[in-house]
């Protein structure tokens, strides 16, 4: 391999290289060398770029460049010389490797050797096209990898001097798993985005500091928003002062921190209009990330009917709608609370007048309404309720 055509390679291939106008001297792979060339005449300082390390004087047969040539012969990419009859002058290990060979059983040898005949044709026209246009081309080849499958690699075919002739150099890299993870994520991605738009269900990609990424329409919906209004939101401008705040807000920094990576929760959600509805939300940790997770799904169900601000209850008000809800009269809620009979019946007073409803029946309705009982449960519980069967 010449001087030009070792710098044309170099050139497109992904190592570090330079050109010294200083003989050193060094080791490489157990061979010493000096880099630089002996001066030349035209040049004024009496000294010469040189591209490459020549091999010193040894036992062996010195080869010439020989360092960068066992350091392109090493490297991962795949890279070869053909002549214009395709046949092979030089390759290193990882294109030797693709047809499961070394290099000296590749030189001296044509591509139909190794290739397909169908194969063998697409690569000769290529090297036509490079001879004949005489600059480099990027592009993907499609190949039948050893194990029979099909692998793509990316890369460069371009014009090199070879022996006073002008030749065809390539340098690739296998893209094959690249190709696959990619062709694995969008299709994750396309069945992400079908469940998100047209499963119905609110949902929305939150980042770590609670802003919104991405939106369903139905979450838009939810909120009387339309989606690029309700992107980059901050997520605690959606929810309404609750009790249940507080427990969301532990709960957040240990899916942020990963100590958990999916949890279940109630919250009051507020609409652009200021009307409010009980939700359960179901948040997902997004990301592989020990430490911290990059997204967070949040996924809201069981949704109230919308309803204005109310006054917030008491424990002990939500403790008498649930047993109310479940059909208990006003002597047993005082038993199961131990409460007296009087008592029972100020706080029952008091609830008809905070949710505006005259009669037992829609006391209990409007509890369901507004949200303050969970809805699909039984016993009846309050929607804030840490545990499925308290009443609390």
């Amino acid at each position: 391999m010449d001087d030009s055509s070792l710098k044309a390679l170099l050139e497109h291939h992904p190592v570090f290289w330079r050109e010294v106008d200083e003989p050193r001297q060094g080791r490489f792979d157990g061979r010493s060398f000096d880099a630089g060339r002996p001066a030349d005449e035209n040049d004024v300082h009496g000294r010469t770029p040189d591209l490459a390390a020549r091999a010193g004087a040894g036992p062996d047969a010195p080869r010439q460049y020989a360092a960068f040539a066992d350091l392109v012969n090493l490297a991962p990419a795949a890279a070869f010389i053909r002549d214009s009859d395709g046949r092979y002058l030089w390759a290193n290990h990882a294109y030797a490797h693709v047809y499961g060979t070394v290099p000296a059983d590749l030189v001296g040898k044509y591509i139909e050797d190794f290739d397909p005949p169908a194969e063998a044709a697409h690569f000769r026209a290529l090297d036509q096209e490079i001879l004949t246009r005489g600059t480099p081309v990027r592009h993907t080849l499609r190949y039948r990898r050893r194990d029979g499958s099909a692998g793509h690699a990316v890369g460069h075919r371009f014009p090199v001097r070879e022996s006073a002739r002008t030749c065809v150099a390539g340098i690739y890299v296998d893209v094959t798993e690249h190709l696959r993870a990619t062709v694995r994520r969008q299709e994750a991605e396309d069945d992400l985005s079908a469940l998100r738009d047209h499963s119905g269900l609110p949902c929305a990609l939150l980042s770590p500091n609670g802003r919104v990424v991405t939106a369903s329409s139905a979450a838009a919906e939810l909120f009387g928003l339309r989606v690029p209004e309700l992107v980059g939101r901050r997520a605690h401008t959606l929810l309404a002062a609750d009790p249940g705040l507080d427990r969301l807000g532990h709960g957040w920094q240990g899916l942020i921190s990963r100590r958990t990576r999916r949890m279940e929760t109630s919250a009051v959600l507020v609409d652009s209009q200021g009307r409010q509805r009980r939700a359960q939300l179901h948040l997902t940790t997004v990301g592989h990330s020990v430490s911290r997770a990059r997204h967070v799904w949040a996924v809201v169900t069981h949704l109230s009917l919308a309803h204005g601000a109310h006054p917030s209850l008491t424990p002990a008000q939500i403790r008498i709608l649930s047993l109310l809800a479940a059909g208990s009269s006003n002597g047993d809620i005082a038993t199961s609370l131990n409460l007296s009979r009087q008592t029972v019946d100020y706080h029952l007073s008091r609830l008809r007048e905070l949710l505006d409803a005259e009669t037992r029946p829609a006391l209990v309705a409007r509890a369901y309404v507004l949200g303050i009982l969970a809805p699909g449960t039984w016993p009846p519980r309050s929607a804030t309720a840490a545990h499925p069967l308290s009443t609390v």
